[in-house]
């Protein structure tokens, strides 16, 4: 078969953020593209893009391998994303049986390669003086975040079966993603959280920022040249939640008063939080596993990014911008 149609590429989540995007990037690169989504899918955010729509659930395998069927590689981004209001059987339901779901599938198939998509809090964090590495060790499996938990489960799936039964897959581990077509919106919540406030209040820590441009080139390049078995961290600037805002009044053109939430009361909050939420049996959004987050600085480091994937990362205040004005163009705020 000639190489030049063997290029046909599914994208699991293909209308969510991470999946609108690549599936772009990946089209502009000359791949034929599917997209895997759920039938309730708003389909909108990729009304653009010349591609198969395939209507399917990823916790249900007849559907995963339909999808998986007749494709060359498979970018596995599907995933339950949220951090609050949902129980450990959907994270587990989606995040771990959807993925081994998708490595059957792709197993039976003989693609030519899987692109997992985790998470980088799968890889333990580091600090501004020394930002994690792929060596770092999984640390936070103590604040049961449902979230956190099964993207690591599900990582180390993959990787077992990449030695186990030879499965041709990459791992990708992003940071916190910044940019346009964020639809529902999801990372995009910080920005909207940040303007047209006359107050801000912003967490203690600190994390890492990404385009997510970086983040597609990525995945296209890992498609090439990643190594099978390997992680790569997708990482471009580690900032405090401080600086993010001041940098986004900067792009907006805003100067709200910024007050800092000391440690102790967000963590305190978080307590009662997590209290209340086990008295009402319902999840509350600031709970004690999301205050202990916002109190880390969860810095991380993509050069084996740039050196494996020959990835050149974009200034974060790029990223800011074209979140900002896809924001402002399609009426967020």
């Amino acid at each position: 078969m000639s190489l030049t149609i063997m290029n046909k590429v599914l994208i699991t989540g293909g209308n969510g953020f991470l999946g609108a995007n690549v599936a772009r990037e990946l089209y502009r690169q000359g791949y034929e593209v599917k997209l895997m989504m759920r039938r309730s899918a708003d389909v909108r955010i990729v009304d653009d893009i010349p591609c198969e729509v395939f209507y399917g659930d990823i916790s249900k395998e007849d559907e995963v391998f339909n999808a998986v069927e007749g494709c060359h590689y498979v970018v596995h981004t599907a995933s339950v994303t949220a951090q609050w209001g949902v129980g450990f059987k959907v994270y587990e339901q989606v995040n771990v049986k959807g993925t081994v779901h998708v490595v059957n599938a792709c197993l039976k198939y003989g693609v030519k390669k899987l692109i997992h998509v985790s998470t980088a809090n799968t890889i333990g964090h580091g600090n501004q003086h020394k930002p994690a590495t792929e060596l770092n060790s999984f640390r936070v499996s103590h604040l049961g975040s449902g979230y956190i938990s099964s993207k690591y489960i599900a990582q180390q799936y993959v990787l077992e079966q990449v030695v186990n039964k030879g499965l041709p897959a990459v791992i990708i581990n992003p940071t916190f993603m910044i940019g346009q077509y964020d639809a529902k919106p999801s990372s995009g919540q910080l920005i909207l959280h940040g303007i047209n406030k006359r107050i801000v209040f912003y967490p203690p820590g600190g994390k890492n920022f990404v385009h997510i441009n970086d983040v597609c080139t990525g995945i296209a390049n890992a498609l090439v040249m990643g190594k099978n078995g390997d992680c790569y961290l997708l990482a471009a600037e580690n900032m405090s939640y401080g600086d993010f805002f001041r940098m986004l009044n900067k792009a907006s053109g805003q100067q709200p008063i910024m007050i800092r939430i000391p440690s102790f009361v967000l963590k305190i909050t978080g307590i009662i939080g997590t209290l209340l939420g086990v008295w009402s049996k319902t999840s509350f959004k600031l709970n004690y596993s999301s205050a202990y987050m916002l109190c880390l600085y969860n810095y991380y480091s993509g050069k084996k990014s740039e050196r494996e994937l020959r990835l050149r990362y974009t200034p974060v205040e790029r990223a800011i911008g074209s979140a900002l004005k896809w924001f402002k163009d399609n009426n967020y705020c």
